[in-house]
């Protein structure tokens, strides 16, 4: 007699055993996951009573359906061969550059910048920046694995690579000077790891630091001290957001210890609640500054970790995304070929760069950047695009496990086995 078969439906151990990649990688992304949906439902209740009658639950389902999107854009992306990533990379790269120029003039501005693009019909918007970055260290990759036998080569080397980076950085600048600076840093590390002639990264350095340089410069000389405060600028310098660039520099250099001080404000208050987090915390739930703080979900949300989670939950998300680092750079040194190591590399380079950044921020040893948490700020289109990228990591660190699987070594040893 024939046992009863039920209808086989997808279980969790056929999903698992499809899922790939470097596990330990795999649980970093459901920690901060984990991290984020506690900390964004803690600290989005001032934003529910000013738009949603205080109902706190709706950005709770909201980042619970963008999390559940990013593990799913993280498992489908990780299942495709990284190598088309390689074509795929020039595509994305010629599409975002006419995507930020449009954004510079016809883009949604928020904050005196232009960074956004309202897509049709669904009517979201998206920060163009977010897939620009994506696409530049995709391209990367595929460039410098291509040109490896000439990278030393100014002409044949050098321009190829440094051409694509200069046109991104351009055209992020103006609405979005901290992520432009971001990106090109980042750049020029895998760059320096992809063996490009050190006396033309010094070079290029060396001139993107004139713009800098003259910021700096500026923001000291305008500074009245008597008065703590920015002095009249030139009509030459108030355009486009020179001002807020200086007055942020400003901030940092000349930091007042006025709680009040409304250019300091946002720095102030952060540091109000890292001091209340202390050691251990106030406890998931229990922060105060999370009323005063603006964008506690998104720009600021390490200070609310602190403030909930103390110096030992800073701490542990900081060690997450250095350990996400190790492990990159584990896959980077095991991968067999040039255009999967560089892709990895450099797409783990940009999110915990990122990471450090505005962790940095939020304990004021950084000029206030509003780059997000990556994986843990409120979901949005930058949170998807992490997603996006952390799954083509895993897609080339699913390529190295199954290159050092016992079955393609045996295949490898005796390639008349089936």
């Amino acid at each position: 007699m024939n046992e009863f078969n039920p209808i086989q439906t997808p279980s969790l151990k056929g999903i698992t055993e499809k899922t790939k990649g470097d596990k330990v990688i795999w649980a970093l992304v459901l920690v901060l996951a984990l991290v984020s949906l506690l900390v964004v439902y803690s600290s989005t209740g001032l934003l529910a009573y000013k738009y949603n009658r205080g109902n706190t639950e709706v950005y709770l389902f909201k980042q619970i359906v963008f999390i559940s999107i990013g593990l799913g854009v993280i498992y489908f992306s990780h299942r495709v061969n990284y190598k088309i990533y390689s074509s795929l990379a020039r595509v994305l790269f010629l599409i975002s550059v006419p995507l930020l120029i449009y954004t510079l003039f016809f883009g949604v501005s928020l904050n005196e910048g232009s960074r956004w693009i309202r897509l049709p019909l669904i009517n979201l918007t998206f920060q163009t920046s977010d897939l620009a970055k994506l696409a530049l260290f995709m391209y990367l990759g595929r460039l410098l694995s291509k040109k490896q036998d000439v990278i030393k080569d100014f002409r044949k080397g050098f321009l190829p690579v440094i051409i694509p980076v200069i046109i991104t950085c351009v055209l992020i600048a103006p609405a979005n000077l901290s992520t432009a600076l971001l990106t090109g840093a980042t750049s020029m590390l895998l760059l320096f790891i992809g063996r490009v002639s050190m006396k033309h990264l010094a070079a290029t350095i060396g001139l993107a630091l004139i713009p800098v340089s003259f910021l700096v410069i500026t923001a000291i000389v305008y500074y009245d001290k008597e008065e703590g405060r920015c002095k009249d600028l030139p009509a030459v310098l108030e355009i486009a957001r020179m001002p807020t660039w200086i007055k942020r520099v400003q901030n940092f250099i000349y930091d007042s210890k006025q709680v009040d001080k409304d250019e300091n404000y946002q720095v102030n208050q952060a540091k109000i609640a890292i001091t209340k987090g202390g050691i251990m915390g106030l406890g998931p739930g229990n922060s105060e500054q999370r009323n005063f703080l603006p964008h506690p979900y998104s720009d600021f949300i390490y200070a609310i970790i602190i403030e909930e989670y103390g110096i030992v939950g800073g701490a542990f998300i900081v060690l997450v995304y250095l350990l996400f680092l190790f492990r990159s750079i584990r896959i980077f040194r095991k991968c067999p070929y040039a255009f999967g190591a560089f892709l990895a590399l450099g797409l783990s380079f940009t999110l915990v760069i990122q990471a450090l950044i505005n962790m940095a921020v939020a304990v004021n040893l950084f000029p206030v950047t509003g780059v997000t948490l990556p994986l843990v700020s409120m979901g949005g289109s930058s949170f998807l695009f992490t997603c996006f990228a952390i799954g083509i990591i895993l897609s080339v660190a699913r390529n190295v496990e199954q290159q050092e699987s016992p079955e393609q070594l045996n295949q490898t040893q005796n390639p008349a086995v089936a």
